[in-house]
């Protein structure tokens, strides 16, 4: 199943919820929520994020930025 661009995904082995930005041979390359540094993972690593933990992750984001702990 190839990911369209643009699409919320979870990393299965980490939890970790981000944005695909692109495929690059035979790896996804996802972006985290609120940007950052791009990763790549297997496709079979990765999964559909649920609109729950997308809401999530964005929260997350938001309460650490409010805190100080990232730009």
């Amino acid at each position: 199943m190839t990911l369209p661009i643009g699409s919320y995904v979870v990393e299965i082995r980490t939890g970790r919820v981000g944005r695909v930005m692109g495929h690059e041979g035979p790896y996804v390359q996802i972006r985290p929520l609120g940007g950052g540094r791009e990763w790549d993972v297997e496709p079979e690593g990765v999964r559909e994020a649920t609109s729950s933990e997308r809401l999530s992750a964005a929260t997350a984001h938001v309460n650490a930025r409010s805190r100080g702990e990232v730009p």
